[in-house]
């Protein structure tokens, strides 16, 4: 995975979700979505823009290139692998979603694709172990 920080694989990752919800992003949606304030926004999205993975058009709408559309799939397909996987083992949606959102950052890609093979093999069988 391209080395980039926490907050940028958030904001890359809310775009992502934002543009697979409504199709059209803008600051102000990014903004309401991690619940951060428009000025923060838009310093992040400058950054975003010198580093070469996003775009803004001349009407204010955020495209994501292709390195921040890479970072934004495998962040936001650890996000919902590991949450899904905690649902699967009893956790309540809302508290699986926060403890992904935490692990996704932090999690190697060889840690990760070593438990998405579990995760699905497991899912696979049926249903958690219970001891």
């Amino acid at each position: 995975m391209l080395h980039v920080f926490e907050s940028a694989e958030d904001y890359l990752e809310a775009i992502l979700v934002i543009q697979k919800r409504r199709g059209a992003v803008r600051s102000i949606d990014v903004a309401n979505e991690l619940n951060f304030s428009k000025p923060s926004v838009s310093v992040a999205m400058k950054k975003l823009r010198e580093r070469g993975h996003i775009e803004m058009d001349p009407d204010g709408f955020i495209h994501l290139l292709p390195s921040g559309e890479q970072i934004a799939g495998q962040i936001y397909e650890r996000h919902q692998m590991l949450t899904d996987f905690f649902v699967y083992l009893g956790v309540d949606e809302e508290t699986a979603a926060a403890d992904a959102c935490k692990i996704e950052h932090d999690v190697s890609g060889e840690t990760f694709r070593r438990l998405k093979a579990h995760i699905l093999q497991t899912m696979d069988r049926g249903g958690p172990q219970e001891k």
